[in-house]
């Protein structure tokens, strides 16, 4: 398989490593033209007075992406001034998309708005990681009635935004765990202090 767009989207807050690493591996297992990251404005599952403000985290998305043509960065949600549904999203793109998500979102896909669409309109791309699989994962569709995915196993980097979230909190150095322009960011903005 080869060609086509890998919409990555999240909260990313912050941008770290780890959804580097997973995407770099995504577009080259499945032969990606690029990786589009897309910063969530208002998300659904989320409470959106805990979340850095939406300019912030794109502006981390990009500092973190800089330099790398193999990665864009978005700011259709963050442009809406109302709750992000990834099929309302994936309605304003346009070519050979592939949609991609943790094995934790595949789980909750069911329960998403439109799981059908979405898989109508973009492949589906599950990233698992060693010692997880999409499969052993109730995707909230009655048995074997699903949409179909691609799984891609991605390096485990025991990484996550709440994480650094905490290390910045504990005074802990989050050097190494984020590009250093993102970091340089978090650190003028004083973000999660």
């Amino acid at each position: 398989m080869t060609g086509g767009v890998g919409i990555f989207g999240g909260s990313f807050d912050p941008f770290h490593l780890g959804h580097l690493v997973a995407a770099q591996e995504v577009l080259e297992t499945l032969g990606l033209e690029r990786v589009l990251f897309i910063p969530t404005g208002r998300p659904p599952h989320k409470d959106p007075e805990g979340l850095t403000p939406a300019g912030l985290r794109l502006r981390m998305v990009r500092a973190g992406v800089e330099g790398d043509p193999r990665f864009e960065v978005s700011d259709l949600e963050v442009r809406k001034d109302k709750v992000s549904y990834t099929v309302d999203t994936l309605r304003e793109l346009e070519g050979n998309l592939h949609l991609i998500m943790g094995a934790d979102q595949w789980a909750d896909f069911g329960g998403w708005k439109d799981p059908w669409e979405i898989a109508r309109m973009a492949r589906i791309v599950v990233m698992t990681r060693e010692g997880e699989g999409a499969r052993s994962l109730e995707p909230g569709f009655p048995e074997g009635d699903e949409p179909p995915r691609i799984e891609v196993p991605v390096t485990r980097l025991d990484l996550s935004s709440t994480l650094i979230r905490e290390r910045i909190r504990a005074g802990r150095s989050i050097r190494y765990l984020v590009p250093d322009p993102v970091r340089a960011i978090i650190e003028a903005a004083k973000l999660y202090v």
